[in-house]
């Protein structure tokens, strides 16, 4: 094994599930006795441009467990198992049309070291603060990625979330955090992708994104003016619980949009579903690709290459 890719880990050989295995020996091997292998490994990474000849993107997201969110359905922790996460990644990102992936820097270091990010689209979640539950959750401050670290490690744009609760005084400094934010990125000529939701809290304390048309179209109009260019910002979008608004929707911004994936039920029916939402959601002039996470990489059937196929057929 040379310093900067742990060899064998992402090309080697499959498990009886068909996905590639993970030597987390190996990764922990090279993070304790080089750990400058990361930013050599990013510094040779083949790149490739944002967007292919088919002018579409279909990233992979794998940035939750970071904010806490490690459950999928019914299971709590689903997704804190990192080698079965780095496996399940590996595969999805081998499929033909998969653009890349987006994700904080612990996994994006494991998959750098894999070898996994060759000739991807490398998207660093850049706020993390906000943890899922705190009651601090809406003060979401800047605490993965910052533009500098993505400019360094040489990759191609950046992800925040932004959730606006008109009632929470923390949702100011995450705006404002947003706005500079998006300054910073476009300085450096880089892409930002922007997911807005207008949230409130339950009477339980939980907080919850209304997806109503009114909802998304009004956090839509906020995120597209944030800072002192929109000429680098996307918008990162959820589709309306009437997925019949979403022409309406879509129409408040010039900005290109992703869709992203959100929580799909346990069933295969409920996946089948979301399909035929994003696929409607996909026709709209404004939206270039998908960004989808849990349903993809856990889907209820358990074939993650059938259902990242699927969703890349959507496009």
């Amino acid at each position: 094994m040379r310093a900067g890719r742990v060899t064998g880990a992402h090309h080697g050989a499959a498990d009886g599930g068909g996905h590639p295995r993970v030597d987390v020996s190996a990764l922990v091997r090279t993070r304790t006795h080089h750990p400058e292998a990361v930013a050599e490994a990013a510094a040779r990474r083949p790149r490739r441009p944002l967007l292919g000849e088919s002018g579409r993107l279909m990233i992979v997201a794998a940035d939750h467990p970071a904010r806490g969110a490690l459950g999928i359905g019914g299971r709590k922790l689903a997704m804190a198992n990192r080698a079965d996460l780095l496996e399940r990644l590996c595969l999805a990102l081998s499929r033909p049309g998969v653009d890349g992936v987006l994700a904080t820097a612990d996994i994006l270091d494991d998959l750098l070291l894999l070898g996994a990010l060759d000739h991807k689209v490398v998207l660093g979640s850049m706020n993390r603060g906000g943890l899922q539950g705190a009651s601090f959750e809406l003060d979401d401050r800047f605490t993965g990625h910052r533009p500098e670290d993505i400019q360094r490690l040489g990759f191609d744009a950046g992800k925040l979330l932004l959730r606006i609760d008109y009632s929470d005084p923390g949702s100011l400094t995450t705006l404002e955090s947003t706005a500079r934010a998006i300054d910073a990125m476009a300085e450096r000529r880089l892409p930002v992708f922007v997911e807005p939701f207008i949230s409130r809290r339950t009477p339980e304390g939980r907080l919850s994104n209304d997806l109503s048309a009114e909802a998304v179209t009004r956090s839509i109009a906020i995120a597209s003016g944030l800072g002192g260019t929109s000429a680098y910002t996307w918008l990162k979008v959820p589709v309306t619980e009437h997925p019949d608004d979403m022409a309406e929707v879509m129409a408040t911004s010039t900005l290109p949009a992703v869709l992203l994936g959100g929580e799909v039920g346990g069933t295969p029916e409920d996946q089948e579903a979301a399909y035929e939402k994003w696929r409607g959601a996909l026709r709209l002039p404004t939206v270039r690709g998908l960004v989808v996470g849990r349903s993809l990489l856990y889907p209820a059937d358990g074939d993650v290459a059938a259902a990242v196929d699927t969703a890349v057929g959507l496009l």
